[in-house]
């Protein structure tokens, strides 16, 4: 029998002795998005957080949903999604069992894609 999974409304920490940082970063860039983007945008943020890479960034297109791509490092990794329709729009997943700076995050994002507006959510 499957257990009953409930909301996160009452997270509980289970592993409080084992370091894990999340950030979710969204935008609308200034111009659209390719490839070459985001395998440079996923490199460059290894540099920003101080993480080691431990695979170059792999990137998939899909003629429904947009780009997407992803890099692995040694303290987990950062997943990017990008969509062109039916607007301009990205998504960065950071998690990592390292703890790096948000806001260098979020700034570097605002600047490398000259986001119109962006948001960030650390947990």
């Amino acid at each position: 029998m499957q257990e009953k999974v409930e909301p996160m409304l009452d997270f509980k920490d289970l592993a409080p002795a084992i370091t894990r940082q999340r950030l979710v970063v969204e935008g609308y860039p200034a111009y659209p998005i390719t490839d070459a983007h985001i395998r440079d945008y996923l490199s460059r943020l290894s540099e920003v957080t101080g993480m080691v890479t431990l695979i170059d960034p792999v990137t998939h297109v899909s003629d429904r949903y947009g780009w997407a791509g992803w890099i692995h490092w040694e303290t987990s990794g950062a997943h990017f999604y990008s969509w062109e329709r039916p607007i301009a729009f990205f998504s960065v997943d950071v998690y990592t069992c390292k703890a790096f700076d948000p806001g260098a995050v979020i700034d570097f994002t605002r600047d490398y894609f000259q986001a119109t507006e962006i948001v960030g959510k650390d947990f």
